[in-house]
Parts: C-alpha cells; sequence; structure tokens
C-alpha cells in the first residue's frame, strides 16, 4: 500500500486487536492499537496510537526498532557501497509515500548477504516507521513533517562511512541527525526546498 492507503488503513483497525499486515511467508508485520496508554505517554493521542511488531517463523512476536532497521541497512550499503544511491532512492521514494514492495524494485537483483532482514520486511517496516512518527509524536518537533528524524537517520545510516558504532552513538543520545540530510525536505527550515531533486543531499 502507499503511504496515504496504508495511514488510513492502521487508523480504521479495531482497538486491541493484534492485525496482520504484510506476510512473505518467513516473516510477517503485524499492528496493534491499544485503547489505553501509560501515563508517560499523556502527550499521545490515543486514536492514533499504534504499535508495530514483527514475527519471525514461529517465533513470537516482538516490537522492533528503528535500530533494526538502521543497521540493516548500513550493513547492505557497507557490504555492497557500489549500490547505495539505489538504497537511498527506494527508501526516499517510501518516504515521500510510495508503496514499498514498489520503491525496492530496483533492488531485487542485487545480492546482498549482509542484512538482518529482507529487503521488504526492511521497507514496510520503514514506512510504518514513518507513519508512526508522523501521527504519534505528541511533542513539537525541530522536523516538519516529524518522520524527517527517523528518515534522516535512514538517510545517515546508508550515505555516511562513518563507523556503525559513530552514528548509533549518536542516535543513542538523540541527536537528530545532521542537517544536510534533512533541511530541503523540512518545512521549518530556511533552506526547505519544495522542487528539490531526488537524492538532494548528495550533492
Amino acid at each position: 500500500m502507499k503511504y496515504d492507503d496504508m495511514l488510513n488503513f492502521v487508523l480504521k483497525l479495531p482497538f486491541d486487536t493484534m492485525t496482520e499486515v504484510y506476510n512473505n511467508s518467513e516473516q510477517s508485520i503485524l499492528i496493534f492499537r491499544p485503547s489505553t496508554l501509560p501515563k508517560r505517554f499523556k502527550d499521545y493521542d490515543v486514536n492514533k496510537n499504534f504499535q508495530i511488531f514483527l514475527k519471525i517463523r514461529d517465533e513470537k512476536p516482538f516490537r522492533p526498532n528503528h535500530l533494526r532497521l538502521l543497521i540493516d541497512l548500513k550493513l547492505r550499503a557497507r557490504e555492497l557501497p557500489q549500490y547505495k544511491e539505489k538504497l537511498l532512492v527506494a527508501f526516499d521514494k517510501i518516504f515521500y509515500g510510495d508503496e514499498p514492495l514498489d520503491a525496492i524494485q530496483s533492488l531485487d537483483n542485487i545480492h546482498f548477504t549482509q542484512y538482518i532482514n529482507p529487503i521488504d520486511i526492511t521497507a514496510v517496516l520503514a514506512q510504518l516507521f514513518i507513519i508512526e512518527q508522523n501521527i504519534g509524536y505528541g511533542n513539537k518537533s525541530t522536523f516538519n513533517p516529524p518522520a524527517l528524524y527517523i528518515h534522516g537517520w535512514i538517510r545517515t545510516f546508508i550515505a555516511s562511512d562513518q563507523e556503525i558504532d559513530q552514528i548509533i552513538y549518536r542516535i543513542c543520545r538523540n541527536t537528530p541527525p545532521a542537517v544536510k540530510y534533512t533541511c530541503h525536505d523540512n518545512k521549518n527550515h530556511s533552506k526547505y526546498n519544495p522542487d528539490a531533486k531526488l537524492l538532494w543531499y548528495l550533492n
């Protein structure tokens, strides 16, 4: 599903029910919408809150976090750096609203051996994390759209030549991604450019 279709689908799911949204026969992605939230999430709107789960074969579903997605992409980019731009284009297309499986078609014939999840699972997780951040973030954000926080890090993990330890250290300290990866897409930034070309941040 494209961004808007997935967003509408998620928001119409029943509360307190685990629903499968994607399955590739080996792994599946599920959504759970809790009807009540802990007090520490008092700034969150229960109607826009949802939780993402990943189920691998017959194992118990668990909640993947952003690092799972980011490290997966870093491993791919480090193993085959000649395909960094293809990775960036694919995940930028997801950020801009394309259907994840369509966006990653250009990666189908690339034989990655270093990764955490199959590329289709990584792509759908990216879309859901983007939706989650756009609608679920309860505080005022530096970024507009708010998902530029996670997507700026997606770009960083793919494009940067920094060692994985250094990048993980930065994100684990809640440091925002470098402005060079977000400014032209950020409506809150003076350098916002709605006409920016694909991969503008590589120039």
